[in-house]
Order: C-alpha cells, then sequence, then structure tokens
C-alpha cells in the first residue's frame, strides 16, 4: 500500500508549496492560502510519517547485521527486538497520513441538537447534551456560540444550534455524533419512579465559509421580523429583533433571537441556513454518485440510532462500534475522549479496508 514514488512526489512539493505561502500575492488572497496551507500541513504530516519509518527500517537492517558480531549480538539483539515492535506502528502512521482527507473537516461545525420522542424530557436531554459538549469543547480550547435556540418550560431545549469553533478540525472532531441519541432515565416529572425513555437528534454540519462561493439572491430569501420569547412566553425584550429567514427555493428555515441586535440576529440566521443549504445539496450529490461501501464516515444517517444513555446502569453505548463505558457521568460532565478516540479508531480501519480494497 505504500507508494514510494507517491511519497517522494509529496515531499518535492513541500518546497514549491512554502515558496507560495511566502509569495504576498497569495497571502493577499484567503481562500488561496487557505487550500495552500491545508495542502502544506498534509504533506508535512506525510514527511514527518515518511521520516519515521524509514529510521525505523534502516535502523533494523543495521541491527540484523550486527547480530553475527559476537561482542555486539547481544546489544544487536535488544536493537532488533526494538525495531521489530516500532517498525509495525511507524508504517502504521504513514499509511494514516497517506489517507485522502475530507477537506472538510478543518471547517467550524454547526451542532443541531434537536429534542424528538419524549416531550419535556426530550428537552431536558437535550439541554444535557449541549452541556456535555460544551464542556468538552472548554476543556479543549474550542469556542462554541449558540446560534439559534428555543427553550422548553424546564428549562430545556426543543432545539438549540451550536457553532463550535477553534481547536483542532471541529467538523471532523463533531461529524460522528450525527444521528439520534437515546436516553433511558427516571424523568424529574415522573412521579411513581419509572424509566421513560426520550430521543434526541444531533445533525453536525460543516460551517460555510468563502471557499464555497454561496451566493444567494435577495430574491430567493423570505425574512421574516418578529418579538423574541422566552421560557415560558415570556418576553426577552420588547423591541422586534428576531428573525427568521427561510430559503424559497427549497424551504430550508433557519431563525435567531438569541442577540437583542436584529442585525447581528440576521447574520445567526444567515449562516446557519448556509450551512443546511450547502449540506442539502451535498446529500442531493452523494445521492447521485451512490455509495459502495458504507462507512462510519460517509453514512451521515441522522435517524440511526447510534447512542444510549442508561443512568440507572451509569451505561453508555455507542451501537455503531459495539462500544460501552460504565462511566456515563463522567462522560456528562464532558469526559468524551475515550468515546471519541473509540470512533476515530475504528473509522480509521474502516478506510484502511476501503483503501486495501481499492488498490
Amino acid at each position: 500500500m505504500i507508494d514510494p514514488d507517491h511519497i517522494q512526489r509529496c515531499l518535492v512539493a513541500l518546497p514549491q508549496l512554502e515558496a507560495q505561502l511566502a509569495d504576498p500575492v497569495v497571502t493577499a488572497d484567503r481562500k488561496r492560502y487557505g487550500v495552500i496551507l491545508r495542502e502544506h500541513t498534509r504533506l508535512k504530516k506525510i514527511e514527518t510519517a515518511a521520516n519515521a519509518y524509514t529510521t525505523a527500517k534502516r535502523d533494523l537492517a543495521a541491527a540484523k547485521e550486527l547480530l553475527d558480531d559476537p561482542e555486539m549480538a547481544e546489544i544487536a539483539q535488544e536493537e532488533v527486538t526494538h525495531w521489530e515492535t516500532a517498525l509495525p506502528e511507524a508504517e502504521r502512521k504513514l499509511m494514516e497520513a497517506l489517507l485522502p482527507e475530507d477537506p472538510l473537516d478543518g471547517r467550524n461545525a454547526m451542532v443541531e441538537i434537536r429534542a424528538g420522542t419524549g416531550g419535556d424530557e426530550a428537552a431536558l436531554f437535550a439541554a444535557d447534551l449541549y452541556r456535555m459538549y460544551a464542556r468538552w469543547c472548554e476543556a479543549h480550547q474550542y469556542t462554541v456560540t449558540v446560534m439559534e435556540s428555543s427553550p422548553s418550560e424546564l428549562g430545556g431545549y426543543k432545539e438549540i444550534v451550536l457553532s463550535i469553533s477553534g481547536g483542532n478540525s471541529p467538523y471532523g472532531r463533531f461529524r460522528f455524533e450525527s444521528g439520534g441519541h437515546r436516553v433511558q432515565r427516571v424523568p424529574v416529572t415522573e412521579a411513581q419512579g419509572r424509566i421513560h425513555t426520550s430521543a434526541a437528534t444531533v445533525i453536525v454540519l460543516p460551517e460555510a465559509d468563502e471557499e464555497d462561493d454561496l451566493v444567494i439572491p435577495e430574491s430567493e430569501l423570505r425574512v421574516d421580523i418578529f418579538c423574541a420569547g422566552g421560557h415560558g412566553g415570556q418576553g426577552v425584550n420588547t423591541t422586534y429583533s428576531a428573525i427568521r429567514i427561510t430559503h424559497l427555493p427549497t424551504g430550508l428555515v433557519a431563525q435567531c433571537q438569541d442577540e437583542r441586535s436584529q442585525h447581528r440576529n440576521k447574520e445567526k440566521a444567515l449562516a446557519v441556513l448556509k450551512s443546511r443549504i450547502l449540506d442539502a445539496r451535498r446529500q442531493e450529490e452523494s445521492a447521485k454518485v451512490g455509495a459502495t461501501r458504507l462507512t462510519l464516515r460517509g453514512s451521515g444517517d441522522r435517524s440511526q440510532r447510534i447512542r444510549t444513555y442508561n443512568f440507572p446502569q451509569n451505561r453508555i453505548t455507542d451501537h455503531r462500534i459495539n462500544l460501552t463505558l460504565y462511566a456515563l457521568d463522567r462522560v456528562m460532565e464532558g469526559d468524551l475522549d475515550e468515546l471519541f478516540g473509540a470512533i476515530d479508531a475504528f473509522d480509521l480501519n474502516q478506510r484502511f479496508e476501503a483503501a486495501l480494497e481499492a488498490n
């Protein structure tokens, strides 16, 4: 699977990209500069992995040559053992670096959390998911901005939309959260102590940016302005600052009432709407092309139940990778690293298999 000629072409391209990144004409063009910078980052990753792999192969061969030397045999055997262990890992990291990246992974993420079946309890669970993601983001230097929210009377959310930025590849980090999340627990409204099952849906979209060249004519938009409302229908303010924007050709809608400024609400609603329009176009394109292999990364099935949160047993189960952790209390506090790591490892294996089948 490792093609030395391909690696060499990557390494030859690096100085050319570095020269372009230092070119004032390129740096003045944000779109072009961003494309070149991402490619440079990808090739630097290949360079680092290729150097480590080459070193491991070279040092293993050198150690084996010393095995016949009586004075060096013991030390040489230790070196052989070390490099025979290190070489497969170095090879795997190089193969990982050579796998094609999704160009959308580096985008900011638009995360939509919607209460499903379960009424008030589903809305409370949606709020729990929001807090879970927000706590993880805070611990990992990501920034969370509420773009749109629809609170419930008991302090939950019928729907809440977040923009996640900063950190390392926000969309790549959160894209696997799309799907149905089911919760099993005793609701605060349950007097008999019975366990109920409720659900929420999470949708993760890459945010639109300059590279998309998405231009929406004003004639395709209907903008409605209304008075914002808070919990239980109480007024947030007395001005008509809430904005709802409808994209007439697709019927897609986004609204925002979280800011006091009408202009700011319109900006946020338009950002959400653009991401939804682009996602709809990508879904349509994917349907036309068709899929030859269903992978964790590529499925994007939002109706799929991906995870169950069982509070009485302190258990969380990810059904896609058959992983169960008895650490739900920590997970709900934002300790998602073990869960994210297992999903990443599963996805990487899926992509390895797909690449091997293609060759």
